[in-house]
Protein backbone atom coordinates (compact mmCIF):
# COMPACT_ATOMS: atom_id res chain seq x y z
CA UNK A 1 0.00 0.00 0.00
CA UNK A 2 0.96 3.45 -0.53
CA UNK A 3 2.61 5.01 2.90
CA UNK A 4 3.60 8.46 4.12
CA UNK A 5 6.56 8.95 6.16
CA UNK A 6 5.37 11.38 9.45
CA UNK A 7 8.00 13.87 8.70
CA UNK A 8 7.33 14.21 5.38
CA UNK A 9 3.49 14.52 5.63
CA UNK A 10 3.93 17.18 7.88
CA UNK A 11 6.19 19.04 5.73
CA UNK A 12 4.15 18.67 2.58
CA UNK A 13 0.71 19.51 4.58
CA UNK A 14 2.77 22.97 5.80
CA UNK A 15 2.93 23.48 1.62
CA UNK A 16 -0.18 22.58 0.93
CA UNK A 17 -1.80 25.35 3.72
CA UNK A 18 0.38 27.73 2.67
CA UNK A 19 -0.99 27.58 -1.07
CA UNK A 20 -4.66 28.54 1.04
CA UNK A 21 -3.26 31.01 2.90
CA UNK A 22 -1.34 32.71 -0.15
CA UNK A 23 -4.59 32.99 -2.31
CA UNK A 24 -6.27 34.72 1.08
CA UNK A 25 -9.13 31.65 1.60
CA UNK A 26 -10.33 30.45 4.86
CA UNK A 27 -11.01 26.96 4.97
CA UNK A 28 -14.06 25.26 6.73
CA UNK A 29 -13.53 22.10 9.45
CA UNK A 30 -14.38 19.33 6.76
CA UNK A 31 -11.30 20.80 4.75
CA UNK A 32 -9.19 19.96 7.58
CA UNK A 33 -11.70 16.81 8.52
CA UNK A 34 -10.67 15.47 4.65
CA UNK A 35 -6.82 16.37 5.65
CA UNK A 36 -6.42 14.60 8.94
CA UNK A 37 -8.42 11.20 7.55
CA UNK A 38 -4.86 9.98 6.16
CA UNK A 39 -6.19 9.68 2.34
CA UNK A 40 -9.94 8.97 2.88
CA UNK A 41 -9.16 6.35 5.04
CA UNK A 42 -10.13 7.36 8.84
CA UNK A 43 -12.65 6.65 10.54
CA UNK A 44 -14.17 4.55 7.48
CA UNK A 45 -11.66 1.94 8.10
CA UNK A 46 -12.49 1.38 11.89
CA UNK A 47 -16.75 2.09 10.99
CA UNK A 48 -16.42 -0.90 8.42
CA UNK A 49 -15.65 -3.74 10.60
CA UNK A 50 -17.67 -2.63 13.93
CA UNK A 51 -21.14 -4.07 14.69
CA UNK A 52 -23.62 -0.99 13.97
CA UNK A 53 -26.04 -1.01 10.94
CA UNK A 54 -24.45 2.43 9.74
CA UNK A 55 -22.13 4.82 9.76
CA UNK A 56 -21.27 8.00 11.11
CA UNK A 57 -21.21 11.04 9.99
CA UNK A 58 -17.83 11.45 9.51
CA UNK A 59 -17.34 8.20 7.87
CA UNK A 60 -20.40 9.12 5.60
CA UNK A 61 -18.35 11.94 4.08
CA UNK A 62 -15.62 9.85 3.35
CA UNK A 63 -17.94 6.81 1.74
CA UNK A 64 -18.71 9.41 -1.10
CA UNK A 65 -15.12 9.07 -2.23
CA UNK A 66 -15.43 5.21 -2.46
CA UNK A 67 -18.38 5.49 -4.39
CA UNK A 68 -21.27 5.28 -1.67
CA UNK A 69 -23.87 7.11 -0.40
CA UNK A 70 -25.57 5.92 2.97
CA UNK A 71 -29.64 6.34 2.93
CA UNK A 72 -32.50 5.03 4.66
CA UNK A 73 -36.15 4.22 3.13
CA UNK A 74 -38.47 7.22 4.33
CA UNK A 75 -41.70 5.02 3.82
CA UNK A 76 -40.32 2.65 6.43
CA UNK A 77 -39.25 4.93 9.32
CA UNK A 78 -41.40 4.14 12.63
CA UNK A 79 -41.45 6.35 16.05
CA UNK A 80 -38.89 4.87 18.15
CA UNK A 81 -37.44 2.42 15.42
CA UNK A 82 -34.23 2.68 13.98
CA UNK A 83 -33.82 3.97 10.58
CA UNK A 84 -33.92 1.52 7.48
CA UNK A 85 -30.13 2.02 6.49
CA UNK A 86 -29.09 1.09 3.37
CA UNK A 87 -26.32 2.25 0.94
CA UNK A 88 -26.32 3.30 -2.50
CA UNK A 89 -23.67 2.27 -4.74
CA UNK A 90 -22.31 4.46 -7.64
CA UNK A 91 -19.65 2.93 -10.36
CA UNK A 92 -16.68 4.72 -12.37
CA UNK A 93 -17.69 3.58 -16.17
CA UNK A 94 -15.87 6.34 -18.28
CA UNK A 95 -17.91 7.18 -21.48
CA UNK A 96 -20.42 4.44 -20.06
CA UNK A 97 -18.61 1.58 -20.82
CA UNK A 98 -19.72 -1.94 -19.34
CA UNK A 99 -17.77 -4.69 -19.83
CA UNK A 100 -20.45 -7.85 -20.09
CA UNK A 101 -18.82 -9.55 -17.20
CA UNK A 102 -19.32 -6.51 -15.47
CA UNK A 103 -22.62 -6.19 -15.97
CA UNK A 104 -23.78 -10.08 -15.15
CA UNK A 105 -21.98 -9.58 -11.31
CA UNK A 106 -23.87 -6.18 -10.59
CA UNK A 107 -27.52 -7.95 -11.97
CA UNK A 108 -26.19 -11.03 -9.59
CA UNK A 109 -25.35 -8.60 -6.75
CA UNK A 110 -28.32 -6.23 -7.50
CA UNK A 111 -30.53 -9.63 -6.66
CA UNK A 112 -28.35 -10.81 -3.74
CA UNK A 113 -27.75 -7.96 -1.72
CA UNK A 114 -29.12 -5.08 -3.05
CA UNK A 115 -33.28 -4.12 -3.83
CA UNK A 116 -32.88 -5.92 -7.34
CA UNK A 117 -32.51 -3.19 -9.33
CA UNK A 118 -29.65 -1.56 -11.27
CA UNK A 119 -30.33 2.29 -12.17
CA UNK A 120 -28.34 3.84 -15.04
CA UNK A 121 -27.58 7.33 -13.95
CA UNK A 122 -26.86 10.67 -15.86
CA UNK A 123 -23.38 10.63 -16.11
CA UNK A 124 -23.14 7.32 -17.59
CA UNK A 125 -22.83 4.81 -14.80
CA UNK A 126 -24.73 2.42 -13.25
CA UNK A 127 -25.96 2.69 -9.67
CA UNK A 128 -27.05 0.06 -6.98
CA UNK A 129 -29.70 0.17 -4.06
CA UNK A 130 -30.71 -1.03 -1.18
CA UNK A 131 -27.32 -2.38 -0.17
CA UNK A 132 -26.77 -3.30 4.18
CA UNK A 133 -23.53 -1.79 5.35
CA UNK A 134 -22.51 -5.63 6.66
CA UNK A 135 -22.54 -6.55 2.79
CA UNK A 136 -20.85 -3.27 1.41
CA UNK A 137 -17.33 -4.67 1.10
CA UNK A 138 -19.10 -7.90 -0.51
CA UNK A 139 -20.36 -5.85 -3.04
CA UNK A 140 -17.54 -3.40 -4.03
CA UNK A 141 -15.06 -6.16 -4.21
CA UNK A 142 -16.69 -8.22 -6.38
CA UNK A 143 -17.21 -5.11 -8.38
CA UNK A 144 -13.85 -4.57 -8.68
CA UNK A 145 -13.16 -8.57 -9.40
CA UNK A 146 -15.20 -8.14 -12.04
CA UNK A 147 -12.57 -5.53 -13.21
CA UNK A 148 -15.20 -2.67 -12.24
CA UNK A 149 -14.60 -0.16 -9.72
CA UNK A 150 -16.47 2.41 -7.43
CA UNK A 151 -13.62 4.71 -6.39
CA UNK A 152 -14.14 8.50 -6.65
CA UNK A 153 -17.43 8.11 -8.17
CA UNK A 154 -19.12 10.57 -5.59
CA UNK A 155 -16.82 12.95 -3.39
CA UNK A 156 -15.03 16.21 -3.72
CA UNK A 157 -12.91 15.27 -6.44
CA UNK A 158 -13.04 14.27 -10.45
CA UNK A 159 -16.84 12.34 -11.05
CA UNK A 160 -17.32 9.85 -13.97
CA UNK A 161 -15.91 11.31 -17.25
CA UNK A 162 -18.56 11.36 -19.60
CA UNK A 163 -18.36 10.92 -23.21
CA UNK A 164 -20.50 9.74 -26.46
CA UNK A 165 -22.07 6.45 -25.99
CA UNK A 166 -22.38 5.59 -29.12
CA UNK A 167 -20.04 2.60 -30.23
CA UNK A 168 -19.56 4.02 -33.69
CA UNK A 169 -16.29 2.37 -35.29
CA UNK A 170 -15.97 5.71 -36.10
CA UNK A 171 -12.06 7.64 -35.82
CA UNK A 172 -13.89 10.85 -34.31
CA UNK A 173 -16.08 8.56 -31.71
CA UNK A 174 -13.37 6.19 -30.85
CA UNK A 175 -11.14 9.05 -30.07
CA UNK A 176 -13.42 10.75 -28.06
CA UNK A 177 -14.27 7.48 -25.97
CA UNK A 178 -10.38 6.65 -25.62
CA UNK A 179 -10.20 10.26 -24.28
CA UNK A 180 -12.74 9.99 -21.74
CA UNK A 181 -11.00 7.16 -20.03
CA UNK A 182 -7.37 8.55 -20.78
CA UNK A 183 -9.18 11.51 -18.70
CA UNK A 184 -10.75 9.47 -15.69
CA UNK A 185 -7.35 7.79 -15.65
CA UNK A 186 -5.44 11.26 -15.76
CA UNK A 187 -7.62 12.34 -12.56
CA UNK A 188 -7.91 9.47 -10.64
CA UNK A 189 -6.51 9.70 -7.16
CA UNK A 190 -3.24 8.17 -6.44
CA UNK A 191 -3.17 7.66 -2.72
CA UNK A 192 -6.44 7.87 -2.31
CA UNK A 193 -6.68 4.61 -4.96
CA UNK A 194 -4.45 3.33 -2.26
CA UNK A 195 -6.58 3.60 0.07
CA UNK A 196 -9.26 2.31 -1.45
CA UNK A 197 -7.93 -0.60 -2.58
CA UNK A 198 -6.77 -1.73 1.07
CA UNK A 199 -10.55 -1.29 2.31
CA UNK A 200 -12.23 -3.03 -0.73
CA UNK A 201 -10.25 -5.69 -2.29
CA UNK A 202 -7.83 -6.14 1.04
CA UNK A 203 -4.76 -4.39 -0.54
CA UNK A 204 -4.41 -6.54 -3.49
CA UNK A 205 -2.63 -3.94 -6.18
CA UNK A 206 -3.34 -5.97 -9.15
CA UNK A 207 -6.50 -4.21 -9.13
CA UNK A 208 -4.66 -0.84 -9.33
CA UNK A 209 -6.39 1.43 -12.29
CA UNK A 210 -3.51 1.51 -14.74
CA UNK A 211 -3.06 4.69 -17.23
CA UNK A 212 -1.44 3.96 -20.53
CA UNK A 213 1.97 4.62 -20.91
CA UNK A 214 0.85 8.22 -22.15
CA UNK A 215 -0.90 9.37 -19.26
CA UNK A 216 1.36 7.45 -17.06
CA UNK A 217 3.93 9.87 -18.50
CA UNK A 218 1.89 12.85 -18.20
CA UNK A 219 0.95 12.69 -14.87
CA UNK A 220 4.38 13.18 -13.75
CA UNK A 221 3.38 16.77 -14.59
CA UNK A 222 1.40 17.37 -11.71
CA UNK A 223 4.62 17.55 -9.56
CA UNK A 224 5.34 20.28 -12.25
CA UNK A 225 5.31 24.42 -10.69
CA UNK A 226 2.36 25.55 -9.21
CA UNK A 227 0.28 22.13 -10.83
CA UNK A 228 1.83 20.40 -7.58
CA UNK A 229 -0.31 20.39 -4.80
CA UNK A 230 3.03 19.83 -2.18
CA UNK A 231 1.52 16.57 -1.13
CA UNK A 232 3.98 14.00 -2.76
CA UNK A 233 1.52 10.69 -2.34
CA UNK A 234 -1.29 12.61 -3.90
CA UNK A 235 0.22 15.20 -5.89
CA UNK A 236 -2.63 17.05 -8.28
CA UNK A 237 -5.62 16.82 -5.02
CA UNK A 238 -3.40 16.98 -1.92
CA UNK A 239 -4.67 16.04 1.04
CA UNK A 240 -7.58 17.84 1.23
CA UNK A 241 -8.88 16.65 -2.25
CA UNK A 242 -10.95 19.55 -4.18
CA UNK A 243 -13.71 21.97 -2.80
CA UNK A 244 -16.43 19.99 -4.32
CA UNK A 245 -17.37 17.46 -6.73
CA UNK A 246 -16.00 17.90 -10.42
CA UNK A 247 -17.13 16.70 -13.90
CA UNK A 248 -15.80 16.39 -17.44
CA UNK A 249 -17.32 15.74 -20.68
CA UNK A 250 -16.49 15.06 -23.75
CA UNK A 251 -17.38 14.68 -27.24
CA UNK A 252 -17.38 15.32 -31.14
CA UNK A 253 -18.01 18.34 -32.95
CA UNK A 254 -21.65 18.86 -32.99
CA UNK A 255 -22.90 15.74 -30.79
CA UNK A 256 -24.39 17.16 -27.48
CA UNK A 257 -25.60 13.67 -25.94
CA UNK A 258 -23.50 14.46 -22.62
CA UNK A 259 -24.90 17.89 -22.02
CA UNK A 260 -21.21 19.52 -22.45
CA UNK A 261 -22.06 22.60 -20.92
CA UNK A 262 -23.15 21.39 -17.25
CA UNK A 263 -19.77 20.10 -16.79
CA UNK A 264 -17.00 21.93 -15.09
CA UNK A 265 -14.63 20.76 -18.37
CA UNK A 266 -16.36 20.49 -21.30
CA UNK A 267 -13.83 19.30 -24.01
CA UNK A 268 -14.77 18.67 -27.94
CA UNK A 269 -12.17 16.63 -29.59
CA UNK A 270 -11.18 17.70 -33.36
CA UNK A 271 -10.02 14.60 -35.51
CA UNK A 272 -7.66 14.96 -38.51
CA UNK A 273 -8.12 13.23 -41.53
CA UNK A 274 -5.53 10.89 -41.19
CA UNK A 275 -8.02 9.46 -37.98
CA UNK A 276 -5.74 10.39 -34.96
CA UNK A 277 -6.70 13.52 -32.40
CA UNK A 278 -5.61 17.53 -33.30
CA UNK A 279 -6.87 19.37 -30.76
CA UNK A 280 -9.99 20.07 -28.19
CA UNK A 281 -11.99 23.30 -27.43
CA UNK A 282 -12.14 23.78 -23.94
CA UNK A 283 -15.25 24.88 -22.11
CA UNK A 284 -15.11 25.67 -17.98
CA UNK A 285 -17.81 25.90 -15.17
CA UNK A 286 -20.59 24.87 -16.00
CA UNK A 287 -22.54 23.15 -13.06
CA UNK A 288 -26.45 22.74 -12.33
CA UNK A 289 -26.80 22.57 -8.28
CA UNK A 290 -28.53 25.21 -6.10
CA UNK A 291 -30.46 26.06 -3.51
CA UNK A 292 -34.10 27.10 -3.07
CA UNK A 293 -34.01 30.87 -1.72
CA UNK A 294 -30.51 31.26 -1.59
CA UNK A 295 -29.72 33.50 -4.53
CA UNK A 296 -25.87 33.15 -4.14
CA UNK A 297 -26.46 29.47 -5.63
CA UNK A 298 -27.30 28.81 -9.30
CA UNK A 299 -26.91 26.48 -12.36
CA UNK A 300 -24.52 27.81 -14.95
CA UNK A 301 -23.09 26.92 -18.02
CA UNK A 302 -19.69 26.94 -19.07
CA UNK A 303 -17.66 29.83 -20.72
CA UNK A 304 -16.07 29.24 -23.91
CA UNK A 305 -11.95 29.37 -23.32
CA UNK A 306 -10.36 28.18 -26.05
CA UNK A 307 -8.58 25.38 -28.40
CA UNK A 308 -5.41 23.88 -27.39
CA UNK A 309 -3.00 21.30 -30.04
CA UNK A 310 -2.95 17.59 -29.20
CA UNK A 311 0.59 17.65 -27.01
CA UNK A 312 -1.18 20.30 -24.95
CA UNK A 313 -4.64 18.54 -24.05
CA UNK A 314 -4.17 16.77 -20.99
CA UNK A 315 -1.58 19.52 -19.35
CA UNK A 316 -4.46 21.45 -19.43
CA UNK A 317 -6.27 19.65 -17.85
CA UNK A 318 -4.64 19.70 -14.66
CA UNK A 319 -3.76 22.78 -14.48
CA UNK A 320 -7.69 23.48 -14.90
CA UNK A 321 -7.98 21.20 -12.14
CA UNK A 322 -5.12 23.00 -10.04
CA UNK A 323 -6.99 25.95 -10.28
CA UNK A 324 -10.41 24.54 -8.61
CA UNK A 325 -7.88 23.12 -5.77
CA UNK A 326 -5.73 26.43 -5.18
CA UNK A 327 -8.63 29.01 -5.40
CA UNK A 328 -11.79 27.44 -5.13
CA UNK A 329 -14.15 27.84 -1.95
CA UNK A 330 -13.04 25.85 0.59
CA UNK A 331 -15.45 28.09 3.52
CA UNK A 332 -18.64 27.28 1.92
CA UNK A 333 -19.75 24.00 0.20
CA UNK A 334 -22.87 25.76 -1.55
CA UNK A 335 -20.61 27.78 -3.56
CA UNK A 336 -17.58 25.49 -3.61
CA UNK A 337 -18.15 24.33 -7.34
CA UNK A 338 -15.91 26.35 -9.72
CA UNK A 339 -18.93 28.03 -11.47
CA UNK A 340 -18.94 29.68 -8.66
CA UNK A 341 -14.99 31.02 -8.83
CA UNK A 342 -15.70 31.65 -12.67
CA UNK A 343 -18.87 33.91 -11.48
CA UNK A 344 -17.04 35.69 -9.13
CA UNK A 345 -13.89 36.50 -11.32
CA UNK A 346 -14.80 35.81 -14.81
CA UNK A 347 -13.34 34.45 -17.47
CA UNK A 348 -10.49 36.99 -18.49
CA UNK A 349 -9.74 36.55 -14.88
CA UNK A 350 -9.64 33.06 -15.06
CA UNK A 351 -7.53 33.27 -18.49
CA UNK A 352 -4.42 34.91 -16.77
CA UNK A 353 -3.85 33.42 -13.69
CA UNK A 354 -4.11 29.98 -15.89
CA UNK A 355 -1.33 31.63 -17.97
CA UNK A 356 0.60 33.42 -15.22
CA UNK A 357 1.10 30.43 -13.14
CA UNK A 358 -0.18 27.27 -14.48
CA UNK A 359 0.13 26.67 -17.94
CA UNK A 360 2.02 28.41 -20.12
CA UNK A 361 0.82 27.11 -23.43
CA UNK A 362 -1.21 28.66 -26.21
CA UNK A 363 -4.74 28.94 -26.42
CA UNK A 364 -6.09 29.85 -29.50
CA UNK A 365 -9.53 31.01 -30.15
CA UNK A 366 -12.31 28.32 -29.38
CA UNK A 367 -12.46 26.00 -33.16
CA UNK A 368 -16.10 26.59 -35.67
CA UNK A 369 -17.91 23.81 -34.57
CA UNK A 370 -21.08 22.36 -36.48
CA UNK A 371 -24.34 22.98 -34.84
CA UNK A 372 -24.70 21.13 -31.86
CA UNK A 373 -27.79 18.22 -31.25
CA UNK A 374 -28.91 16.23 -28.54
CA UNK A 375 -28.62 12.78 -30.39
CA UNK A 376 -29.60 9.66 -28.12
CA UNK A 377 -28.70 6.51 -30.23
CA UNK A 378 -31.56 4.48 -29.72
CA UNK A 379 -32.99 1.92 -32.09
CA UNK A 380 -30.43 -0.30 -34.68
CA UNK A 381 -27.37 1.03 -35.33
CA UNK A 382 -24.25 -0.27 -37.60
CA UNK A 383 -21.50 -0.72 -34.79
CA UNK A 384 -19.04 -1.42 -38.02
CA UNK A 385 -19.21 -4.22 -41.12
CA UNK A 386 -19.90 -6.88 -38.89
CA UNK A 387 -21.81 -5.68 -36.00
CA UNK A 388 -24.82 -3.85 -34.74
CA UNK A 389 -25.60 -1.93 -31.61
CA UNK A 390 -29.38 -1.37 -30.29
CA UNK A 391 -30.21 1.64 -28.14
CA UNK A 392 -33.16 0.51 -25.70
CA UNK A 393 -34.75 3.40 -23.96
CA UNK A 394 -35.04 2.97 -20.31
CA UNK A 395 -37.27 5.73 -18.41
CA UNK A 396 -35.38 7.38 -15.45
CA UNK A 397 -32.62 4.53 -16.12
CA UNK A 398 -34.55 2.00 -14.20
CA UNK A 399 -33.64 -1.73 -14.62
CA UNK A 400 -35.70 -4.36 -13.09
CA UNK A 401 -37.88 -7.39 -13.19
CA UNK A 402 -38.44 -9.02 -16.20
CA UNK A 403 -36.73 -6.27 -18.74
CA UNK A 404 -33.09 -6.60 -16.26
CA UNK A 405 -33.42 -10.52 -16.62
CA UNK A 406 -33.89 -10.66 -19.91
CA UNK A 407 -31.35 -8.20 -21.00
CA UNK A 408 -29.05 -9.77 -18.48
CA UNK A 409 -29.38 -13.35 -20.98
CA UNK A 410 -29.08 -11.64 -23.72
CA UNK A 411 -26.12 -10.16 -22.56
CA UNK A 412 -24.57 -13.41 -21.11
CA UNK A 413 -26.03 -15.54 -24.31
CA UNK A 414 -24.56 -13.70 -26.99
CA UNK A 415 -21.48 -12.23 -25.31
CA UNK A 416 -22.70 -8.67 -25.70
CA UNK A 417 -20.54 -5.23 -24.02
CA UNK A 418 -23.32 -2.44 -22.79
CA UNK A 419 -23.09 1.42 -22.88
CA UNK A 420 -24.96 3.63 -20.77
CA UNK A 421 -26.20 7.09 -22.46
CA UNK A 422 -26.13 10.68 -20.64
CA UNK A 423 -30.05 10.20 -21.06
CA UNK A 424 -30.24 7.10 -18.58
CA UNK A 425 -30.83 4.43 -21.81
CA UNK A 426 -28.68 1.77 -22.48
CA UNK A 427 -27.17 0.04 -25.39
CA UNK A 428 -25.89 -3.53 -26.22
CA UNK A 429 -23.50 -3.59 -27.99
CA UNK A 430 -20.86 -6.01 -30.48
CA UNK A 431 -23.77 -7.91 -31.68
CA UNK A 432 -23.15 -10.18 -35.06
CA UNK A 433 -24.84 -9.51 -37.41
CA UNK A 434 -26.35 -12.84 -37.95
CA UNK A 435 -27.57 -12.67 -34.28
CA UNK A 436 -29.78 -9.36 -34.80
CA UNK A 437 -32.75 -11.47 -35.42
CA UNK A 438 -33.00 -13.15 -32.52
CA UNK A 439 -32.01 -10.58 -30.21
CA UNK A 440 -34.71 -8.37 -31.89
CA UNK A 441 -37.62 -11.48 -31.09
CA UNK A 442 -36.23 -11.24 -27.79
CA UNK A 443 -36.57 -7.29 -27.07
CA UNK A 444 -39.77 -7.59 -28.77
CA UNK A 445 -41.18 -10.06 -25.62
CA UNK A 446 -39.97 -7.02 -22.94
CA UNK A 447 -41.95 -4.05 -24.77
CA UNK A 448 -39.31 -3.12 -27.04
CA UNK A 449 -41.18 -4.64 -30.36
CA UNK A 450 -41.35 -1.35 -32.04
CA UNK A 451 -37.48 0.50 -31.86
CA UNK A 452 -38.96 2.95 -35.14
CA UNK A 453 -41.37 4.01 -33.23
CA UNK A 454 -40.54 5.66 -29.37
CA UNK A 455 -43.01 7.38 -27.56
CA UNK A 456 -41.23 11.27 -27.84
CA UNK A 457 -41.55 13.06 -24.82
CA UNK A 458 -40.68 10.19 -23.04
CA UNK A 459 -37.50 9.67 -25.36
CA UNK A 460 -35.24 12.40 -23.68
CA UNK A 461 -37.17 12.78 -20.34
CA UNK A 462 -35.65 12.20 -17.43
CA UNK A 463 -36.23 12.26 -13.22
CA UNK A 464 -34.13 11.54 -10.50
CA UNK A 465 -34.82 8.87 -7.88
CA UNK A 466 -36.22 11.08 -5.13
CA UNK A 467 -38.26 9.64 -2.71
CA UNK A 468 -38.20 7.62 -0.81
CA UNK A 469 -34.16 6.59 -0.62
CA UNK A 470 -32.85 10.11 -1.15
CA UNK A 471 -31.89 12.11 1.70
CA UNK A 472 -32.08 15.34 0.09
CA UNK A 473 -36.02 14.83 -1.70
CA UNK A 474 -38.54 16.86 -1.11
CA UNK A 475 -40.88 15.53 -3.01
CA UNK A 476 -41.61 12.57 -5.92
CA UNK A 477 -39.83 12.58 -9.07
CA UNK A 478 -38.76 9.17 -10.66
CA UNK A 479 -42.48 7.57 -9.65
CA UNK A 480 -44.29 10.01 -11.10
CA UNK A 481 -42.62 10.58 -14.23
CA UNK A 482 -44.84 8.11 -16.22
CA UNK A 483 -48.15 9.88 -15.23
CA UNK A 484 -46.62 13.46 -15.35
CA UNK A 485 -45.48 12.73 -18.73
CA UNK A 486 -49.19 11.27 -19.44
CA UNK A 487 -50.51 14.34 -18.71
CA UNK A 488 -48.62 16.61 -20.36
CA UNK A 489 -48.65 14.20 -23.82
CA UNK A 490 -52.74 13.97 -23.29
CA UNK A 491 -53.26 18.29 -22.78
CA UNK A 492 -50.54 18.72 -26.02
CA UNK A 493 -53.06 16.01 -27.63
CA UNK A 494 -56.18 17.90 -26.80
CA UNK A 495 -54.89 20.95 -28.01
CA UNK A 496 -53.58 18.98 -31.41
CA UNK A 497 -50.20 19.86 -30.91
CA UNK A 498 -48.24 17.32 -32.82
CA UNK A 499 -44.59 18.89 -31.70
CA UNK A 500 -42.99 17.18 -28.37
CA UNK A 501 -41.42 19.15 -25.15
CA UNK A 502 -37.84 18.02 -23.75
CA UNK A 503 -39.01 17.56 -19.96
CA UNK A 504 -36.94 17.03 -17.01
CA UNK A 505 -37.55 16.41 -13.09
CA UNK A 506 -36.43 16.43 -9.69
CA UNK A 507 -37.19 15.88 -6.02
CA UNK A 508 -35.05 19.00 -5.27
CA UNK A 509 -33.12 22.09 -6.62
CA UNK A 510 -29.61 19.58 -6.46
CA UNK A 511 -29.76 19.11 -10.51
CA UNK A 512 -28.94 15.58 -10.92
CA UNK A 513 -31.13 15.54 -14.21
CA UNK A 514 -29.59 18.66 -15.03
CA UNK A 515 -33.34 20.52 -15.09
CA UNK A 516 -32.20 23.65 -15.88
CA UNK A 517 -31.21 22.82 -19.63
CA UNK A 518 -34.87 21.36 -20.23
CA UNK A 519 -37.29 23.67 -22.31
CA UNK A 520 -39.96 22.54 -19.50
CA UNK A 521 -38.73 21.12 -16.12
CA UNK A 522 -40.56 20.68 -12.87
CA UNK A 523 -37.97 21.06 -9.33
CA UNK A 524 -38.97 20.11 -6.35
CA UNK A 525 -39.82 22.58 -3.27
CA UNK A 526 -42.42 20.88 -1.03
CA UNK A 527 -44.58 17.99 -0.88
CA UNK A 528 -46.27 17.68 -4.17
CA UNK A 529 -45.03 21.33 -5.30
CA UNK A 530 -42.51 22.15 -7.71
CA UNK A 531 -40.69 25.42 -9.37
CA UNK A 532 -41.93 25.22 -12.66
CA UNK A 533 -38.74 26.11 -14.94
CA UNK A 534 -39.01 27.10 -18.82
CA UNK A 535 -36.99 28.60 -21.77
CA UNK A 536 -34.56 25.70 -21.96
CA UNK A 537 -33.02 24.35 -25.47
CA UNK A 538 -33.66 21.22 -27.39
CA UNK A 539 -30.10 21.27 -28.54
CA UNK A 540 -29.08 22.02 -24.72
CA UNK A 541 -27.30 25.28 -25.18
CA UNK A 542 -29.26 27.66 -22.87
CA UNK A 543 -30.28 27.97 -19.57
CA UNK A 544 -34.20 27.76 -18.71
CA UNK A 545 -35.45 30.75 -16.27
CA UNK A 546 -37.87 29.96 -13.05
CA UNK A 547 -41.21 30.87 -13.66
CA UNK A 548 -43.38 29.69 -10.42
CA UNK A 549 -41.97 28.43 -6.85
CA UNK A 550 -44.60 26.07 -5.54
CA UNK A 551 -46.90 25.25 -8.36
CA UNK A 552 -49.42 22.21 -6.78
CA UNK A 553 -48.82 19.39 -9.03
CA UNK A 554 -52.87 19.38 -9.37
CA UNK A 555 -52.40 22.17 -11.29
CA UNK A 556 -50.29 21.60 -13.74
CA UNK A 557 -52.63 21.20 -17.25
CA UNK A 558 -54.46 24.34 -15.77
CA UNK A 559 -51.04 25.95 -15.46
CA UNK A 560 -49.72 24.61 -18.90
CA UNK A 561 -52.85 24.98 -21.04
CA UNK A 562 -52.20 29.18 -21.79
CA UNK A 563 -48.52 28.19 -22.55
CA UNK A 564 -49.44 25.83 -24.66
CA UNK A 565 -52.44 27.79 -26.47
CA UNK A 566 -50.29 30.73 -27.60
CA UNK A 567 -47.09 28.19 -28.66
CA UNK A 568 -49.57 26.91 -31.10
CA UNK A 569 -49.80 29.96 -33.11
CA UNK A 570 -45.70 29.94 -33.30
CA UNK A 571 -45.58 26.34 -34.05
CA UNK A 572 -42.25 27.07 -36.19
CA UNK A 573 -40.71 27.56 -32.98
CA UNK A 574 -39.83 24.69 -30.62
CA UNK A 575 -41.02 25.34 -26.96
CA UNK A 576 -38.49 26.33 -25.27
CA UNK A 577 -37.74 28.78 -28.37
CA UNK A 578 -40.92 30.47 -27.86
CA UNK A 579 -40.48 30.82 -24.48
CA UNK A 580 -37.07 32.66 -24.52
CA UNK A 581 -38.69 34.85 -27.46
CA UNK A 582 -41.81 36.54 -25.18
CA UNK A 583 -41.46 38.97 -22.46
CA UNK A 584 -41.11 37.15 -19.16
CA UNK A 585 -44.13 39.56 -18.10
CA UNK A 586 -45.70 37.87 -20.71
CA UNK A 587 -45.40 34.56 -19.99
CA UNK A 588 -46.14 35.29 -16.13
CA UNK A 589 -49.24 36.37 -17.22
CA UNK A 590 -50.36 33.46 -19.04
CA UNK A 591 -49.53 31.19 -16.02
CA UNK A 592 -51.55 33.03 -13.69
CA UNK A 593 -54.78 33.38 -16.52
CA UNK A 594 -56.28 30.27 -14.99
CA UNK A 595 -54.89 30.68 -11.02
Amino acid sequence: MIKVEKVKKKKDSAKEETVCLANGLEVSKFENFKKSSQFLKEPLATELVNESDHFTNDAVQLLKFHGSYQQDNRENRRPGKSKDWQMMLRLRNPGGEVPGKLFLALDELSDKLGNGTLRATTRQAFQMHGIRKEKLKEVIQTIVNSMGSTLAACGDINRNVMAPAAPFDSPEYNIARALAKKVADLLTPMAGQGTFLELWADGDLEYTIKPDKDIEAIRKLQFKDNVFSGIKDEPLYGSTYLPRKFKCAVTVPGDNSVDLLTNDIGIVAFTSKDGNLEGCNFYVGGGMGRTHNNEETFARIADPLGYVEEPDVYELIQSIVAIQRDYGDRKSRKNSRMKYLLHKKGIKWFKKILSDKYFKKEIKKIRKEPDKALIDYLGWHKQNKTSHFVGLPLLSGRLSGEKKNTISSIVKKYNLDLRLTPNQDILLCNIANKNKSAIQNSLSKIGYENLDNINEIQRHALACPALPLCGLAMTEAERILPDVLKRIENLLLDLKIQKTILFRMTGCPNGCTRPYMAELALVGSGQNKYQLWLGGSKNLQRLAKPFLQRMELNDLEKTLQPLFDNWKSNLDLDFGDFINTQDENYILNLLNENQ
